[in-house]
């Protein structure tokens, strides 16, 4: 993965999580009000702050912050605020590559520091994922990899803005739930959340995982078949497993590359069952129940 001896940059004093947020919003005014502390908070810490735009005009970004009191303009003037469009970072190939956008977070934070900045900060319109985009059915994986792959690293806030107006409520829900900070309206409980751990590498998933969950399921075996060397998932407070989703897991956990077994806490009946058949998981799979 590129973030592969990139890891010299270290996080400031805020915790992981909170560098790492989900905001959702359903009218302009809440829009406004998010920007505005975002950007202002960021020109306080003297970090260097990029708006990444997917359906908002550049040019209404700056209009927004003038009203708020900020000098958008002046922070634009001297390299501190940048406004461009996802067209020009999330979607700049052609297709969503989060390989591709974790490299990015890295150069980005690497040319704000070169530029005297102590770190960076971003906004990214996410309304893009709604549409027919290649690619875009690797977001919630992408969201779920970069709390350990990036923001375990590097000097870096970023504020992933959901508009409801237009996603679906249901995928807005999911999205929102990979991060472990939220800003904004509330999210409804999606049938399945998949987060990440707090403390150690690793996935928890909670609710129930089932045919209509089966792509948040391949996200979660996409995280886990990853390079780390060290994963968990925690499945304690996974009430259903069925058995697509446990064949999806149980092949990722048997393609991790070279790394530790995966340990998985709280193992449910099923993957239990499993194990007792195909007694050679042992060597990629080990269950914790603590």
């Amino acid at each position: 993965m590129p973030v592969a001896g990139r890891g010299a940059a270290h996080p400031g004093p805020e915790s992981q999580e909170g560098r790492h947020s989900s905001v959702v919003y359903s009218d302009d005014q809440q829009w406004a009000e998010h920007l505005g502390v975002f950007v202002r908070d960021g020109l306080e810490k003297g970090e260097q702050i990029h708006y990444f735009a997917d359906t908002t005009a550049p040019e209404r970004v700056l209009r927004a912050l003038a009203d708020a009191g900020i000098d958008g303009a002046g922070a634009t003037a001297r390299g501190q605020l940048s406004v461009s469009v996802a067209a020009r970072t999330y979607l700049a190939g052609s297709t969503f590559d989060p390989d591709a956008m974790i490299g990015l977070w890295f150069d980005t934070v690497e040319a704000a520091r070169a530029s005297g900045y102590r770190g960076a900060r971003v906004v990214g319109e996410m309304s893009w994922a709604a549409r027919d985009i290649a690619g875009a059915d690797r977001l919630l994986e992408y969201e779920l990899r970069i709390h350990e792959e990036v923001f375990a690293h590097l000097p870096l806030t970023a504020w992933c803005f959901y508009d409801r107006r237009l996603m679906s409520p249901a995928y807005a829900d999911v999205l929102a739930g990979a991060h472990l900070t939220h800003r904004g309206e509330p999210y409804g409980v999606p049938a399945l959340r998949v987060a990440p751990l707090t403390d150690r590498p690793g996935l928890l998933m909670s609710g129930s995982a089932g045919y209509d969950t089966r792509e948040a399921v391949a996200a979660a075996a996409a995280v886990l078949s990853g390079a780390a060397p060290r994963m968990e998932l925690d499945l304690a407070a996974l009430r259903h497993l069925d058995a697509a989703s446990l064949a999806t897991l149980a092949y990722a956990a048997a393609g991790r590359q070279g790394g530790a077994p995966l340990k998985v806490r709280q193992a449910p009946s099923p993957l239990r069952r499993l194990l007792q058949l195909f007694p050679e998981l042992d060597s990629v799979v080990e269950v914790v129940d603590r």
